[in-house]
C-alpha cells in the first residue's frame, strides 16, 4: 500500500501541475489572456452560469392549438386526393372544430371508406352516418403525441439556433405541457435572441400566379388555388413612377419546403448581403425539375407567410442550390441563414416572461461564494493542523490541491459554474478532509496497538480505503442522478459535487499518502506525531 513506483509519482506530479495550469487563467481578464498570455499555455476559463454571469431569461409558450388545425388542413388535402383517386363523389369537404367533415353522395361507398382512407387515418376516428355524412377526428392519444413531439422538436430547434450564435452553456428545458425556459448567460440584450428564437422560420417555395393582374390583386379577386401574400421589396427595386404592390399572388400549393434544405450561408452578391442555400439530393432533383418546367416564370420564396424574394427563372437550376436576395442587412442575412440551417419550428412561439439578470448580481454572488470558500478552507486548515499536527498539515496541502484540481477540471471541461455549484465546492471542502480524518484515525488506532509507524500507516490506509470508497461512491451515484434528471442550477451543483468527489479521492488516497511516505522514509521516525 505504501510502495510508490516512479511512474506513479511522475503521474501524480503531472496531474497536479496540469490542474494548476488550467486553474491560473481564471485569475486574468479575457483581454490579457488573448493578448499577453502565452499561447502554448491553457487559456480556458470556467464558464459562468446565468446567476453568476448575468444574462437573459425567457419563458416561451408553444402555441399548439394552431398545430392541430394545420394538421387538419393537411388531412383535408390528403382525403381529397384519396377520394378522387378512388372516384368517390363527395361534397362539403372542410375542416372545423378539430375535425374533417364531408358528405358522400353515393351511400354505397361508405362501406369502403375505411379501406380507402386506412393509409392516412392511423391515428383518427371515423364517424359515419346513414345520410352519408362522414366526420374524421384525431384521437386523444394522437393529439397528445402530436403536442409532445412538437414541444420536443421545438426545444431541439431552439437549441440548434442558439448554438449557431456561439452562446456558451445555455439552459433550455421544458416546463409543463407547452412551455420552454431559455436561459442565456452573457446575453444582456435579449431582443435579438427573441427574434431569432421566436421566428417559426417556415420556408416554402411557390410559383407566382401570373394570371392575376394588378387590379385582381387590389380587389382581392383571385382564383381558388391562389393566395395573396405580403411582398417585401428591396429598396433598390422601388420606382417612384410605379408604386410597388404590397401583395403578390402565389399558388397555394408549395412546390418545395425548407425541410429539404441541407445548408444555408450568409454571403454577398453584387456587394449586397444575400443568403445562399443548398438542397439535399432529393430536394435538389425536385428543385431542378421545377425550374426546368417553369422557365421564364417567377418563383416565390416564402418565409413565415411573407414573400422575401420572387426571382424569375431564367434557366433550369440543376445544381440543387440557389440565392435568396432581398432587403437584407449583414445581420439579418446571417440570422436568416441560422434559421434555415436550424430548421423550422413546428408551431409558433410566444414570449410569456422576459427577465434580464445584471452582471452586478452575479458579481455579488461570486464574491459571497468566494468568501464562503475561503472561510471554510481556512477553518478546516486551522482545525486539521491543531488536531493532527504534521499529519493535519499534509491534509491541508492535499485540500488546497483538491480545490486547484477542481477549478482546473471545470476550466478544462468548460463546465458551467452556477451559484449552487459554488455551494457544491464548499461542500467538497468538508468532504475532502473527511477522507483524511478517516485515514488518520485508522492510523492512530493501529499505532496504539503497538505497530511500528510504517506498519501503522500501511494498515491505516488499507483499512480506510474500502470505507472511503463506499461512502464516496454512493455520493457520486447521487451526483450522477442529479446531473441526469436535474436541470440548470441542479446540474451545476451535481457537476461540482461529482468532480469534487473524484478529486478528493485522488488527493486523500494518493497525494497525501505519497507525501507521508516521503516523510516517513526521509525521517525514519520512532513514533508517529498523532
Amino acid at each position: 500500500m505504501l510502495k510508490v513506483k516512479p511512474w506513479q509519482l511522475v503521474t501524480v506530479i503531472l496531474v497536479c501541475i496540469a490542474g494548476l495550469l488550467f486553474m491560473v487563467p481564471n485569475f486574468f481578464d479575457r483581454e490579457i489572456l488573448n493578448s499577453k498570455y502565452p499561447s502554448w499555455l491553457p487559456s480556458q476559463q470556467v464558464s459562468l452560469g446565468l446567476d453568476l454571469q448575468g444574462g437573459s431569461h425567457l419563458l416561451l409558450q408553444v402555441e399548439l392549438d394552431g398545430l392541430v388545425q394545420e394538421k387538419m388542413q393537411k388531412l383535408v388535402s390528403e382525403v381529397r386526393r384519396e377520394l378522387r383517386k378512388e372516384k368517390i363523389r363527395y361534397t362539403k369537404l372542410s375542416a372545423a372544430d378539430n375535425s374533417v367533415t364531408f358528405k358522400v353522395t353515393n351511400k354505397t361507398n361508405l362501406l369502403k371508406l375505411d379501406t380507402v382512407l386506412s393509409a392516412i387515418l392511423s391515428d383518427h376516428n371515423i364517424d359515419k352516418s346513414e345520410n352519408g355524412l362522414v366526420k374524421i377526428m384525431f384521437t386523444d392519444e394522437a393529439v397528445r403525441k402530436l403536442q409532445n413531439s412538437a414541444l420536443s422538436q421545438s426545444i431541439e430547434i431552439i437549441r440548434r439556433r442558439i448554438d449557431e450564435t456561439g452562446v456558451r452553456e445555455p439552459t433550455i428545458q421544458r416546463q409543463g405541457d407547452d412551455r420552454v425556459i431559455v436561459q442565456l448567460p452573457g446575453i444582456d440584450d435579449p431582443e435579438r435572441m427573441k427574434e431569432l428564437i421566436g421566428k417559426t422560420a417556415r420556408l416554402t417555395f411557390h410559383l407566382v400566379d401570373h394570371s392575376a393582374t394588378d387590379e385582381d390583386i387590389r380587389n382581392r379577386n383571385i382564383s381558388p388555388g391562389t393566395k395573396l401574400l405580403p411582398l417585401e421589396r428591396d429598396s433598390s427595386e422601388s420606382d417612384n413612377s410605379q408604386p410597388s404592390l404590397e401583395m403578390i399572388a402565389v399558388r397555394k400549393r408549395a412546390e418545395l419546403s425548407g425541410e429539404s434544405l441541407e445548408d444555408a450561408q450568409a454571403t454577398f452578391q453584387d456587394n449586397q448581403p444575400v443568403v445562399s442555400f443548398r438542397f439535399d439530393t432529393a430536394g435538389g432533383r425536385k428543385f431542378g425539375k421545377i425550374t426546368k418546367e417553369n422557365v421564364n416564370k417567377s418563383f416565390a420564396i416564402v418565409l413565415d407567410g411573407k414573400v422575401i424574394s420572387a426571382p424569375n427563372i431564367n434557366e433550369p437550376i440543376l445544381g440543387g442550390s440557389g440565392i435568396i436576395s432581398g432587403n437584407f442587412s449583414v445581420q439579418s442575412a446571417d440570422e436568416l441563414a441560422i434559421l434555415l440551417r436550424a430548421g423550422a419550428l413546428p408551431a409558433p412561439m410566444k414570449v410569456l416572461e422576459e427577465r434580464t439578470v445584471g452582471p452586478g448580481l452575479g458579481a455579488d454572488s461570486i464574491r459571497a461564494g468566494t468568501i464562503a470558500c475561503i472561510i471554510g478552507l481556512v477553518a478546516v486548515i486551522i482545525f486539521m493542523f491543531i488536531y493532527y499536527g504534521l499529519f493535519g498539515l499534509v491534509a491541508d496541502i492535499a485540500l488546497v490541491l483538491n480545490l486547484v484540481i477542481i477549478i482546473g477540471l471545470l476550466s478544462l471541461l468548460q463546465a458551467t459554474l452556477t451559484l449552487p455549484g459554488i455551494a457544491g465546492i464548499v461542500l467538497t471542502i468538508g468532504m475532502a478532509v473527511d477522507s483524511n480524518v478517516l485515514i488518520f484515525e485508522r492510523i492512530r488506532e493501529e499505532y496504539k496497538t503497538g505497530r511500528t509507524p510504517f506498519s501503522s500507516m500501511e494498515a491505516g490506509y488499507k483499512q480506510a480505503f474500502r470505507t472511503i470508497l463506499d461512502s464516496n461512491l454512493t455520493t457520486l451515484i447521487a451526483a450522477v442522478i442529479l446531473y441526469l434528471i436535474g436541470t440548470g442550477p441542479v446540474k451545476g451543483f451535481a457537476v461540482t459535487l461529482g468532480l469534487g468527489i473524484i478529486t478528493s479521492m485522488f488527493t486523500a488516497m494518493i497525494v497525501s499518502r505519497y507525501i507521508l511516505v516521503a516523510w516517513l522514509r526521509y525521517r525514519r521516525p520512532s513514533k508517529l506525531p498523532l
